[in-house]
């Protein structure tokens, strides 16, 4: 098998291995609401895919791939089969949910930004939805849980994304070579979300803590 045939099958775990994680902490937050077993397969597929549909909705990618292809239906599903106790893995996959959810959120920053710019869009519009793309089921669930969505709060998360995206998008800019631009957009924003998570690195918030909980 090539280097390449390798790298795209290594970025196609990586993809899944972020979807399942999207998942089981969308079916864990559902869960947690009380919602019945369909809300909660609900929940858990928007997050995990949720964010990919809206990009590919923006850039004229139709069908969306989170709905065209069958594999991202199925690891939703199984991730909220496992958050609601019906397959016996809950209790070992805590810690790497969180290795995945960052590994996820970092394909999908560089991933929605270079598919935008694939298919002609300006630079802005690449950054915006490579976020788009790594938040945007995130930001879903937060709504109909009624709660206000993670990414407007202190945590570094949404402006890892828009530093992953925005090394994509320079690269392009620079006529640098795509695919080094790729990994290492993807390297910036893994680091820099575990690193947040290890040294507890927020953004700065604004008004009192009676006022943010009002």
């Amino acid at each position: 098998m090539s280097a390449v045939a390798n790298l795209n099958a290594l970025y196609g775990f990586i993809d899944l291995a972020g979807t399942f994680a999207f998942a089981m902490s969308g079916a864990a937050a559902a869960k947690g609401k009380g919602f019945d077993v369909f809300g909660i397969l609900v929940v858990a597929f928007i997050v995990a895919c949720g964010g990919g549909i809206m990009r590919d909705v923006c850039i004229g990618a139709i069908p969306p791939v989170g709905l065209s292809d069958w594999r991202y239906l199925a690891v939703a599903m199984v991730a909220a089969f496992i958050v609601m106790g019906l397959l016996p893995l809950g209790r070992w996959l805590g810690r790497p949910v969180l290795l995945f959810d960052a590994l996820g959120l970092a394909l999908f920053a560089v991933a929605g930004a270079r598919k935008a710019l694939e298919f002609g869009h300006n630079y802005q519009v690449a950054v915006l939805l490579g976020m788009i793309t790594a938040v945007g089921g995130g930001v879903l669930r937060d709504v109909l849980l009624n709660r206000v969505p993670v990414i407007f709060e202190k945590e570094i998360y949404a402006s890892a994304a828009l530093v992953g995206a925005g090394i994509v998008v320079l690269g392009d800019f620079l006529g640098w070579n795509a695919d080094a631009m790729f990994l290492l957009g993807f390297a910036a924003c893994f680091t820099l979300r575990m690193l947040a998570l290890h040294f507890h690195w927020e953004l700065p918030a604004f008004g009192n803590a009676a006022d943010r909980e009002a």
